[in-house]
């Protein structure tokens, strides 16, 4: 299984952060490159605790769906989502937020195991983990420019 752990520094209250992290709408703005997009369970705002999202995104040349749901959430600190259905053997994500001073941090630890035995741990090591890492990148950019900047980007 392969392993990313990303924190950041975001100078905005930890309530802010936490909602843009679990935003539908501002997701789907941060993925613009894969054209992603939410097409059943909840499409737009808050996705709250027990419910589910599917994306539809090009990945890599191929359009492709994957079917989250959060399994659990303290508002605020944490949220988890896991796939339901996709591409991925498995996928976790974990969400954690705290505050430090007027800051949050926020720190995803991402978990996933591609399919097709060693030719899907080769393809891991060498390119997947490494895409999905940038993929996160610019999820996590998104959300501390917009909450530093006190914009509401979702609307525009």
């Amino acid at each position: 299984m392969s392993r990313i752990y990303l924190k950041i520094k975001i100078k905005a209250d930890i309530c802010t952060v936490f909602d843009m992290a679990r935003d539908i709408d501002l997701h789907q703005k941060s993925t613009f490159k894969t054209g992603e997009k939410a097409i059943a369970g909840r499409t737009t705002g808050l996705i709250e605790e027990g419910e589910t999202v599917t994306w539809r995104a090009k990945h890599l040349g191929f359009y492709q769906t994957h079917t989250s749901r959060i399994i659990n959430m303290d508002k605020s600190y944490q949220f988890t989502d896991i796939m339901v259905k996709g591409t991925f053997k498995s996928l976790k994500h974990q969400h954690i937020f705290s505050q430090e001073g007027k800051c949050t941090i926020m720190t995803d630890i991402f978990e996933f195991e591609s399919p097709f035995g060693i030719i899907g741990k080769l393809f891991n090591r060498f390119f997947l983990k490494n895409y999905m890492k940038n993929f996160l990148l610019e999820r996590n950019k998104l959300i501390k420019t917009t909450a530093e900047n006190n914009k509401n980007l979702i609307e525009e």
